[in-house]
């Protein structure tokens, strides 16, 4: 059973920064894109920010400059680097990935973690 375990999130104060971390496990073959997401109340989900194997990243216009995408393969993580937080990027954010995985036989499909609140406010 592959699984997405989000951590990182909390309370910060507006200019503050976080860094969430996102670890995938289970009977794992490879890792393609991984990825983050984020909903706020009453909003769709969006793409904050997405990184492919190879290291190419790719950012909503809303948090270039201010976050920052990074992956390590060997541990099978993605981590989303928050700089210069504003209220606006309150939300429960979501950690993806397209993983290839052994689940009652080969098969390659997109996994979801729990989500983890990141509340901006002073």
């Amino acid at each position: 059973q592959v699984k997405l375990v989000e951590s990182g999130g909390g309370l910060v104060q507006p200019g503050g920064s976080l860094r969430l971390s996102c670890a995938a496990s289970g009977s794992i073959i490879s890792i393609n894109t991984m990825g983050w997401y984020r909903q706020a109340p009453g909003k769709q989900r969006d793409l904050v920010a997405e990184i492919t194997s190879g290291g190419s990243t790719n950012y909503a216009d809303s948090v270039k400059g201010r976050f920052t995408i990074s992956r390590d393969n060997a541990k099978k993580t993605v981590y989303l680097q928050m700089n210069s937080l504003e209220p606006e990027d309150t939300a429960v954010y979501y950690c993806n990935a397209d993983i290839f995985a052994w689940d009652g036989g080969p098969r390659n499909r997109d996994y979801w973690g729990q989500g983890t609140q990141v509340t901006v406010s002073s």
